[in-house]
């Protein structure tokens, strides 16, 4: 297991980069976005190819390769956010120096297909990264829930995020309190990993899951291969987050969405919360991925320890 690595806080006149290694986003959306990262002082500036389209990507996988590394080894860059997910991240997740990753740490800032890259990134190198909202996906839209703004702030100033009913009603699934690394992301993501050297190992870990636009057999499908591969035994406790747009089209032919999760994450027997605003969903909670979180689920409190350090 890799030495846990916490990037730099970022300050005042850093420079970012927005990057997109996955699908193109509208430039028009990444344009509405950055704004709100430039009030918080900071420099967005675009990386090589952001712009460029081959299809369903956002361009050839050695311009989205190139436009990841030159953003880490460039030393004048002291963050990398992602514009949107789509496809094309596990396409490249091979080719990235993860050696060359591993001696400049940034913050790192994304999710859906960027899962792919958050479960690379961490195991290869100890790097936390940071689950959460995307300029083009949803940033470009104000104004922002507080909830969804107090969260792009964690990458300023060490602090504690904490997940409770305050964004919305959770509920509690089995009771238990338990502490772990904060791992996991899109469902579709974390199975497309699994059986190669990049799958996720969720060992000791609390691991949340998110997913959007699957009906629920694909659901159970997946979770079932989650569970034949051993990641929900291997977890000290789950946490659902949003599951938007999965309810089934054809009710009468198909089991409810509920009863698929509760199948599989009661059955695992793990200490569980389900409705946490944490992926596609608005308001949503920035997470920290790879930092040491608490889970009390009687309390339905998720807390998990700052992301960044303070000096490097």
């Amino acid at each position: 297991m890799k030495k846990i690595v916490k990037p730099r806080a970022l300050k005042r006149g850093d420079k970012i980069a927005v990057i997109a290694p996955a699908g193109p986003p509208n430039m028009t959306k990444v344009v509405r976005g950055k704004q709100i990262y430039e009030r918080f002082g900071l420099e967005v500036v675009f990386s090589r190819s952001l712009g460029k389209q081959d299809g369903y990507l956002a361009g050839s996988d050695e311009e989205r390769l190139q436009d990841i590394e030159e953003m880490f080894y460039d030393p004048n860059i002291r963050g990398i956010f992602c514009a949107r997910g789509g496809y094309g991240t596990p396409r490249i997740v091979d080719k990235l120096d993860y050696e060359m990753i591993a001696r400049n740490p940034k913050v790192f800032w994304g999710y859906s297909d960027v899962t792919c890259l958050h479960v690379a990134l961490h195991q290869q190198t100890g790097l936390v990264t940071f689950h959460g909202p995307m300029l083009a996906s949803d940033l470009h839209i104000e104004p922002l829930p507080q909830v969804t703004y107090k969260g792009l702030k964690q990458i300023l100033q060490p602090q504690v995020m904490r997940i409770d009913e305050e964004s919305g009603p959770l509920e509690t699934m089995i009771g238990g309190e338990v502490s772990g690394k904060l791992i996991g992301g899109n469902l579709t993501l974390l199975v497309s990993l699994l059986g190669t050297p990049y799958e996720i190992d969720t060992t000791g870990a609390i691991l949340f899951l998110e997913e959007i636009g699957e009906e629920p057999y694909r659901i159970d499908r997946m979770l079932n291969q989650l569970r034949l591969a051993g990641k929900l035994h291997d977890a000290v406790a789950i946490v659902l987050g949003s599951f938007r747009h999965c309810d089934a089209k054809d009710p009468h032919g198909s089991r409810s969405l509920a009863t698929v999760l509760d199948e599989y994450i009661l059955g695992s027997g793990k200490p569980a919360l389900k409705h946490a605003q944490i992926g596609h969903c608005m308001p949503v909670h920035a997470v920290p991925y790879g930092a040491t979180a608490h889970l009390d689920t009687n309390k339905k409190l998720l807390l998990v320890e700052a992301g960044v350090c303070l000096s490097r």
